[in-house]
């Protein structure tokens, strides 16, 4: 592989983005749907993108946009707007909208819409056994695939042609949110008569061979006698129960299939990252909720209430085994889940993480840190940022300390991911419970915990570093940094000596951290705690300010426990 094209590379538990020989960071916003049709509309964009110190912009390219006459491509728009975000230094992931997003089919060509003899639709059972034809072209129609593949093979091609040297576009999205809505599965004539064949045996066999540990924990939970199938042929019904389950899974391998024939096309044409994105389900107990809204606000919790047939954690296994090299990873949109959970379902097996789609407001800003920290995600994107003022934003202010550090977080990544645990505090009222982030490193158990000084506590975000021998980067606001020694011989342990850190750049152009005010005494409870105060800390009345607010929000600090005999009391 050309090393100047953008590829990913295999770090010990997952994978980095490199650009340009160098690992890199997305600091990510998504626009609005149909900004990037138009290159005057992103001119009044970019500037107040660069103020939100975001350095990679997501945006849809339709198939409707360069394909609108079979055979005939236009990308006069596109190309206008690759040079606009070079000009603004500005890298693009761009979003293929070509047969599904969101699960409809209005992003295609009036050709392919019209059509429905060439590429017939979907079409779902409602009440009274009514079957209804759905804005969804059926995944089970190879035509529609060869025509997808065809305009998407085109669009890399030109890519390559036009941006290999520059690196403007990063990775692209395959379709977008794939699936059915409105019914477990396609209920048309050539839909019914795949349902009753067998499961494909390379698939089956794939499910049945592979370990517990290596298939997703969700599937084996749904699934646990897939092992214990006898041999030969057997139905969706046979293998995953009859009803929903079943129609699921059908539906899974079909759109997976449809994605990978389309991937396919492109990969061999410009093989940057290619990823596809998921609207997520809702377990059945809620538990992978984080709001307190209706079951159907996050997505549902029955398959045709999300969309049946999308990568969920749960149908992962099949989407990976279809979609084999020409996918890279597969990347959840989330929105209402709980973000934890979320991050661990899509790192499952290695795979890199990425939050293509997410909430826009602090406390989704908040979250972030626990993505690129502890799960070392490639990037993460807001929605619909360009219809926000970069001086009102959440990210803004997330953003620019991020990536003031963001080459010591890509230098960790690359050696030892467990090194950085990111975290987030919400505000008392979101997040009543009270959380600590508790996690070892080397002998010191390390734990984060909300800052508090006398008045209400507040939120925070950050995430810590191990340097090594007990030295630690401290970076965010609104947390406490408490150590304790795990070696049985310890009789005590404390922050030894801290400072708050400035960042510059050196001659070269590197990031330094150079040395701003010492935090000893006082400032750390003598070694107790180190508080990363919010900058305007709330004291409650109390008359002394016993506590500074954060400054550079960066601090460096070390810590050291001792051994003592008994000769020693």
């Amino acid at each position: 592989m050309a090393p100047s094209i953008p590829h990913l590379r295999k770090t010990p538990t997952s994978s980095q983005l490199i650009v340009n020989g160098k690992p890199f960071l997305m600091l990510a916003g998504e626009l609005h749907n149909s900004s990037l049709s138009s290159a005057e509309y992103m001119r009044t964009v970019w500037p107040n993108m660069k103020a939100m110190n975001i350095n990679t912009l997501l945006g849809s390219v339709t198939w409707e946009m360069i394909e609108p006459e079979e055979g005939r491509f236009d990308f006069a728009e596109l190309d206008e707007i690759l040079h606009d975000a070079r000009t603004h230094d500005m890298h693009l992931v761009l979003l293929w909208f070509g047969s599904f997003k969101n699960a409809l089919s209005t992003y295609t060509p009036a050709w392919v819409r019209k059509d429905v003899k060439r590429f017939p639709r979907v079409h779902v059972s409602e009440a009274g056994a009514v079957i209804r034809t759905e804005e969804l072209v059926s995944p089970f129609n190879p035509q529609a695939w060869e025509a997808d593949a065809k305009a998407f093979g085109k669009l890399m091609q030109h890519l390559k042609e036009v941006d290999s040297e520059h690196s403007t576009v990063l990775m692209i999205q395959v379709e977008n949110e794939t699936g059915l809505l409105g019914d477990s599965r396609d209920r048309s004539r050539m839909a019914n008569e795949l349902f009753k064949k067998p499961v494909p045996q390379p698939l089956l066999q794939h499910l049945q061979q592979a370990s517990s540990n290596s298939l997703h924990p969700k599937f084996v939970q749904r699934f646990p006698g897939i092992h214990s199938l006898t041999a030969g042929e057997a139905t969706w019904e046979d293998c995953f129960g009859k009803g929903p389950a079943a129609e699921e899974m059908f539906m899974a391998d079909a759109f997976s299939k449809y994605i990978s024939h389309v991937a396919a096309s492109g990969k061999k044409e410009y093989p940057i990252p290619l990823y596809t994105n998921v609207w997520l389900n809702v377990e059945d107990d809620n538990s992978n909720l984080d709001v307190d809204l209706p079951v159907i606000v996050g997505g549902g919790g029955k398959p045709g209430v999300y969309p049946s047939g999308g990568a969920c954690p749960h149908t992962l296994d099949v989407w990976k085994f279809n979609t084999g090299p020409h996918l890279d990873f597969i990347a959840p949109d989330l929105y209402f889940h709980d973000y934890e959970s979320v991050c661990i379902d899509y790192r499952h097996g290695n795979q890199p993480l990425f939050i293509p789609e997410q909430r826009r407001d602090e406390k989704g800003a908040r979250r972030v840190w626990l993505a690129y920290g502890t799960y070392a995600s490639l990037g993460c994107s807001p929605f619909g940022i360009d219809s926000e003022l970069a001086s009102e934003a959440a990210i803004t202010r997330h953003y620019g300390l991020l990536s003031s550090v963001s080459s010591f977080v890509l230098e960790r990544q690359a050696i030892n991911p467990d090194d950085v645990m990111g975290f987030f505090f919400d505000e008392l009222d979101e997040d009543p419970k009270p959380r600590l982030w508790v996690r070892q490193f080397g002998k010191f158990e390390i734990t984060i915990d909300r800052a508090f000084v006398f008045g209400k506590p507040g939120p925070g975000a950050g995430l810590i570093i191990h340097l090594g021998d007990g030295k630690f980067l401290l970076v965010g606001w609104g947390f406490n940094f408490l150590v304790k020694s795990v070696n049985p011989k310890a009789t005590f342990s404390s922050i030894l000596h801290a400072e708050e850190k400035v960042v510059s750049r050196n001659q070269e152009g590197a990031v330094e951290l150079k040395t701003g005010r010492v935090l000893n005494g006082d400032e750390h409870r003598h070694g107790e705690f180190l508080m990363m105060a919010n900058e305007d800390p709330d004291y409650g009345g109390f008359p002394i300010a016993v506590t500074p607010g954060c400054r550079t929000m960066i601090c460096e600090l070390e810590v050291y426990d001792i051994e003592e005999e008994e000769e020693d009391f």
